[in-house]
């Protein structure tokens, strides 16, 4: 996919399309006529995101959580209930914590560690609509090894100087609130963290920008781990790679990206809108 710049100015253009907010919302990007319906959108987006996460193999036991900031309660964020599959979720499982733990819309109890960690990363990141991780395979073997991501593909250059490693906490079960603190406080900024000994965690302003950007960290992650299974990958300029980045790495960049997976679990399970 090229993506180019246009001018001095920051339109950007994708595949011949000038990306402007009126394009994106022209290409599906909603606008709301309510928090009802807003509410209704996230979760559905949620339900979809898991149930793709849980098709590429993200589930592991009962670890793994996506979470969106409720958009009248932005103290509140919806999240899937502790130990439920992330194959089969429908947006009636979904539940409403709040900051301080508490299940205040659901039945079923949240992951303590999905609280602790998701809860400190709203609170201290008003920036952050939704936030998403798992025990993916490739993520959590990067995630040894303590390190950045190198710009060795034009895919990995989305997360070039906007991603970080947090060591703090790193391979301890978080399920302390000062744990998740400690971890929230080490990401002031940018769309992803590699929590050492742990795995990934993405953010973004959109459900989709979240899980899209998890989903390609992870297959990055898988790149240069085969990369270097077999030599010492050739780093892309930094130059290049910061050019690449403006241009990929942007929120409405991530949304768009996510949209083919969306179209997919709608058609084939519509049984998530329950």
């Amino acid at each position: 996919m090229a993506i180019i710049e246009q001018s001095s100015d920051t339109k950007k253009i994708i595949d011949g399309i000038e990306l402007t907010p009126k394009v994106v919302a022209n290409l599906g990007q909603p606008v709301f006529e309510s928090l009802a319906q807003e509410r209704q959108h996230r979760k559905e987006k949620l339900a979809g995101a898991m149930r793709i996460f849980g098709r590429l193999g993200f589930g592991e036991g009962v670890a793994g959580h996506i979470t969106v900031r409720d958009p009248e309660f932005t103290d509140h964020f919806w999240v899937n209930p502790f130990a439920k599959s992330f194959r089969y979720m429908s947006v009636s499982d979904l539940i409403l914590v709040n900051h301080d733990g508490d299940v205040v819309y659901g039945s079923q109890p949240v992951n303590r560690a999905a609280f602790c960690i998701h809860a400190a990363i709203h609170h201290a990141r008003p920036d952050v609509i939704a936030a998403a991780h798992a025990h993916s395979p490739y993520g959590k073997s990067w995630s040894s090894l303590g390190r950045l991501l190198d710009p060795i593909t034009q895919d990995s250059c989305a997360f070039y100087e906007d991603h970080t490693v947090i060591a703090e906490q790193g391979g301890a079960v978080v399920v302390e609130v000062a744990a998740g603190q400690e971890i929230a406080a080490k990401f002031p900024k940018g769309k992803a963290m590699i929590h050492q000994n742990h795995g990934l965690i993405t953010v973004g302003e959109t459900v989709d920008a979240a899980a899209f950007w998890f989903i390609t960290m992870e297959r990055n992650c898988q790149a240069q781990l085969m990369a270097e299974a077999v030599g010492k990958p050739k780093l892309i300029s930094h130059e290049d790679a910061s050019y690449t980045q403006k241009l990929t790495g942007f929120p409405a960049a991530g949304w768009l990206q996510f949209q083919p997976l969306w179209q997919d679990i709608c058609r084939t399970d519509p049984d998530l809108f329950d």
